[in-house]
């Protein structure tokens, strides 16, 4: 009996041995990389001639074109070229990038988390003319993956720092991640308008419902938005002389989403305070609460002349963007 227990211990001691020289030469899986670069960078790695050509007036007019909505003219990506040798270490783990390669097969691949993560590249190869035609096709979906993954990332910067506001989901039903450096400026029952000081300005968001039908999809719903939008500002909005509406000039862009799983009016416009020279973007979320049978209406817009405002907007989209329905 001693002599089979001992062969068993030294069985074990033989297979523990044999698992710890195991382990050892078990080379470690490190992490990814965590992607790195602005909100709203895009690395463009393209060779110097094909920038200079017509390739590079492409790539210039659908990824440096103009945000909609923005009194003055900005780019929807700050794009930083660089040659393909240039394309490694570092500058491989910005968030987002577009590579193209001249030669080869035609074809346009997206590739996810290839260098870091979080990151989405898009690869266009081909001819010049190729390239050109790839782009021109693809470009939609190319900066709708972008600007999905852009979202994410301030999302995810907002969460570091939250305000909560357990007064949203008693008054509205709904929750918002919403930064610390937001304050209340105005709480009634079904209203809230929040406010965040800048050095030119400020950053400001609008809340509150309305009855189901007070917008309509039919051939008059910018009309209906318009009214709707300019009838709550000029009775919610506190202003020494005019009224907070909608500036006539240009006509509001107008789009269909959704937020949360419900179908989601997108305006977005400027707007103007008239007799005070005062205006700024504005975008606007009607959403279709049916099972509230209600409209929830989220805007953000800012105040800051003279200054660029595609990143105030940008984070006040990614802000509306986190809403949910309890």
């Amino acid at each position: 009996m001693k002599k089979l227990s001992l062969a068993i211990i030294c069985l074990l001691c033989i297979a523990s041995c044999s698992e710890t020289k195991k382990d050892k030469n078990k080379k470690p899986q490190g992490a990814m990389a965590h992607s790195v670069g602005k909100i709203n960078e895009l690395s463009v790695v393209v060779d110097n001639d094909l920038w200079k050509s017509n390739v590079g007036d492409t790539i210039r007019k659908y990824f440096g074109a103009e945000v909609p909505g923005l009194p003055q003219e900005e780019p929807l990506f700050s794009m930083r070229q660089m040659p393909v040798g240039a394309f490694s270490g570092l500058a491989r783990k910005n968030r987002t990038f577009l590579w193209i390669k001249k030669g080869g097969e035609s074809g346009f691949t997206t590739l996810e988390n290839k260098y870091a993560t979080p990151q989405v590249g898009a690869v266009i190869s081909g001819t010049e003319n190729e390239i050109i035609d790839l782009i021109q096709k693809n470009h939609e979906t190319i900066v709708s993956n972008y600007k999905l993954v852009e979202t994410k990332e301030k999302q995810k910067r907002i969460l570091k720092s939250l305000e909560k506001i357990p007064q949203l989901p008693e008054k509205l039903g709904i929750t918002l991640k919403i930064p610390t450096a937001y304050r209340i400026a105005i709480e009634e029952d079904k209203f809230f308008w929040m406010r965040k000081d800048i050095p030119q300005g400020s950053m400001n968001l609008m809340i509150y419902e309305l009855p189901l039908g007070t917008v309509t999809r039919d051939s008059n719903i910018v009309s209906s938005i318009i009214k709707m939008r300019d009838s709550i500002g000029a009775k919610k909005i506190p202003t020494e002389v005019g009224n907070f509406v909608t500036e006539e000039a240009y006509a509001p862009y107008f789009y269909e989403t959704t937020l949360d799983g419900r179908f989601t009016f997108e305006t977005k416009g400027t707007w103007e305070i008239k007799d005070r020279f005062m205006a700024g973007p504005f975008v606007n979320y009607v959403i279709k609460d049916v099972p509230n049978n209600r409209l929830m209406v989220l805007e953000g817009f800012v105040f800051a002349p003279s200054v660029s405002k595609r990143d105030n907007m940008f984070e006040l989209e990614a802000i509306m963007k986190t809403i949910r329905f309890e």
